[in-house]
């Protein structure tokens, strides 16, 4: 575990940026964290599959004509969106990395407050929240609403935090944290496993707030019920030793 002690400063950050069948919200993406601090990310690690729709694609080549080798375009091997940003963590080559979404329901605009963020204190996870003052929800169905607050509210208790948004993955992380972890889900779920697993391992976490938009192109890929497998990992990591946590070239 000692690449996860060493002292850490930010340098510059790697954009993981999964995309199925988003054309201009994927565009609006980029550009906005381009003009409010492109200087501060090294790439955009687009990553897309057969199943990302042929607009979807002419779309990332666009992007990438533009911006060139700070662009780069993967096809994912893994199935499904736990695989694609698995892989997107091995490739990152930026002091930290950003998990978002490239449909708006993250919103860009929140890119420049988690850089600032992690130049002030770079061994820090920064992750967004819709419930804090400041967060929002706008077009998120009343039901999943009231449940998502009862998960939160079951997690944060379950891994004694304070944390408020445990599955709205919309955060940035020391890159060396997330490369030596061993990771296990490949569906939705793995989107909390990638903030359990780093608070298992001792790891600060700060939430800043998030206006959540419902997304107003292409569909979602999660469904209702697949929300309730979270607890599998949920409870599967609570219980788990750090050595079963990181990969075995990450212990000391």
């Amino acid at each position: 575990m000692s690449n996860l002690s060493q002292k850490l400063k930010f340098d510059v950050a790697s954009v993981i940026l999964p995309v199925m069948n988003e054309t201009y919200s994927l565009r609006q993406t980029v550009e906005i964290i381009e003009n409010d601090c492109g200087n501060d990310v090294k790439e955009y690690l687009i990553i897309v599959c057969e199943r990302t729709k042929p607009e979807s694609l002419a779309v990332c080549e666009e992007i990438k004509s533009r911006l060139g080798e700070k662009v780069k375009i993967h096809f994912q091997k893994m199935p499904f969106i736990g695989g694609a940003i698995r892989e997107a963590f091995d490739l990152a080559t930026g002091s930290h990395t950003i998990l978002m979404a490239s449909d708006l329901e993250t919103p860009p605009e929140v890119v420049k407050t988690m850089i600032a963020l992690a130049k002030e204190q770079p061994e820090r996870i920064v992750t967004a929240s819709r419930w804090i003052k400041g967060g929002k929800f706008y077009g998120y169905d009343p039901l999943k609403k009231f449940l998502n607050f009862i998960f939160q509210r079951f997690f944060s208790l379950l891994y004694f935090v304070a944390l408020t948004d445990m599955t709205y993955a919309y955060r940035i992380f020391p890159t060396k944290l997330v490369q030596s972890i061993r990771w296990e889900e490949l569906k939705h779920p793995f989107l909390l496993e990638t903030i359990i697993k780093p608070l298992r391992l001792g790891a600060r976490v700060k939430e800043i707030p998030a206006v959540w938009k419902a997304r107003t192109e292409g569909e979602s890929q999660n469904t209702f019920i697949g929300n309730f497998v979270y607890f599998r990992i949920g409870f599967r990591v609570r219980f788990m030793s750090k050595s079963q946590i990181l990969k075995p070239t990450s212990m000391v």
